[in-house]
């Protein structure tokens, strides 16, 4: 069977000297990289505002992290098909503007006295849902930016970035919240994406409008297509269940970590954001080295070496406690963060490349629909478990579900290639 057509390459002339001399490009990892370092602020910024400003409980500070993924589960497979319809710059830049007003109405509200809970659940849940639309027609849109050929190079490098900020984000937003107050970490991130709409709303290229294919369609029919291409295709059926499974691992012990350092620990808010920063040091090393390690060890290696660095590591992290053992959150963390962004860089960039272009958007997000579907029930659970047992008890659960996820990756097809292949047979 012959390949899909792709998309014609960009209207634009590459540029030599790397991508950081593509003008286009140049804005979009600039306006991802300053809404990434906003983002990671608030996912320590808006835990603290509901623990030292609003006495939340451990329930209820998972209950946001629940809140701010729960959009993909219930809206994911509609705008999937949706962004495969429409040009998907717009798109992001709508999404910016609306997650720049809803963490804008937090420090509005706060030194009024009308800051509440269930704000902070409508915030992370609108925000969820903006992130829905702006990463699936990002993963969209960038393949239509520049050559397949580059697309490795620039997941690599707008990865490297995004997992940088994880370190810069998370440690920046302890610093401001010990100095300033959290409410006006959570009002930096409203304008770190009012600074990514502007500089996409400079990028020059002309995106091309998709073309719909012969004979009509309902929206109901095109996501079921988008289904069925990740259900039957045994490369990415078996990389959306891995990732699933997984995500459960991460974001529970995540979810409750804010909490056990700060009310277990007695850390103040400025070590938190570092330690939780510095754990994610090593992702920083994965995405840049990500396509390098897949060159030299080919793709579906790279992605069982991803596997195995991010499960068993993270039985390090219930190890962590107060003083010198904080050691070892960040030794687990920086381990297990390698393997992600390892994991992350060749997964996307095989999905790109590899899925038919007029399917994409629908292929990505139901993979998330998987992956990102089970970050809610994570949170939730390991929320249930640390009012239960504590943040130590949960914890532990979490990060040895974790341990065993990379066995999922022995089952399907990758086990015996050396690479993954560059279209569907």
């Amino acid at each position: 069977m012959s390949a899909p057509a792709r998309p014609s390459a960009p209207a634009v002339d590459r540029p030599r000297g790397g991508l950081f001399r593509h003008r286009d490009f140049r804005l979009l990892w600039t306006g991802h990289t300053v809404s990434a370092v906003g983002s990671n602020m608030t996912t320590v910024a808006l835990p603290l505002v509901a623990v030292a400003v609003l006495d939340a409980t451990t329930f209820q500070v998972a209950v946001l992290t629940a809140a701010a993924w729960l959009p993909w589960l219930l809206a994911g497979l509609p705008v999937g098909a949706w962004v495969d319809r429409v040009r998907r710059r717009p798109v992001m830049i709508g999404a910016d503007l609306a997650a720049a007003a809803l963490f804008l109405s937090v420090p509005v509200a706060a030194p009024l006295g009308l800051l509440t809970v269930w704000q902070l659940l409508v915030v992370a849940l609108g925000a969820g849902l903006a992130r829905v639309f702006f990463e699936t027609a990002d993963q969209v849109y960038l393949p239509t930016l520049l050559p397949s050929e580059q697309v490795p190079e620039a997941n690599s490098r707008l990865h490297a970035t995004h997992t940088a900020s994880y370190l810069v984000g998370p440690g920046l937003a302890g610093l401001i919240a010990q100095l300033a107050g959290a409410v006006v970490a959570v009002a930096l991130d409203a304008v770190s994406f009012l600074f990514s709409a502007l500089c996409l709303h400079r990028i020059r290229a002309v995106e091309p409008r998709p073309r719909r294919p012969a004979g009509a369609s309902s929206l109901r029919q095109e996501v079921a297509a988008g289904l069925r291409f990740v259900t039957r295709d045994p490369y990415l059926r078996v990389l959306t269940v891995f990732g699933a499974a997984s995500n459960i691992g991460l974001t529970g012990y995540q979810a409750v970590l804010v909490v056990f350092l700060v009310r277990s620990a007695h850390l103040p808010a400025g070590l938190v954001g570092l330690l939780i920063g510095v754990a994610s040091l090593g992702g920083i090393v994965g995405a840049a080295s990500a396509a390098r390690l897949a060159r030299r060890l080919g793709t579906a290696r790279a992605l069982l070496v991803a596997g195995a660095l991010t499960g068993p590591p993270a039985l390090l992290i219930p190890l962590a406690g107060p003083g010198v053992r904080v050691t070892w959150l960040v030794l687990g963390g920086v381990l297990v963060s390698l393997g992600v962004a390892v994991g992350n860089v060749v997964k996307g960039s095989f999905r790109q490349t590899y899925t038919p272009h007029q399917l994409l958007g629908r292929v990505t997000v139901s993979m998330h629909l998987l992956n990102y579907g089970t970050i809610p029930l994570a949170a939730v659970v390991a929320g249930a478990l640390g009012a239960a047992w504590g943040p130590d008890g949960a914890i532990r659960v979490m990060t040895a579900w974790l341990a065993l996820t990379p066995l999922i990756l022995l089952v399907g097809p990758l086990r015996g290639r050396r690479d993954l292949p560059a279209v569907p047979a």
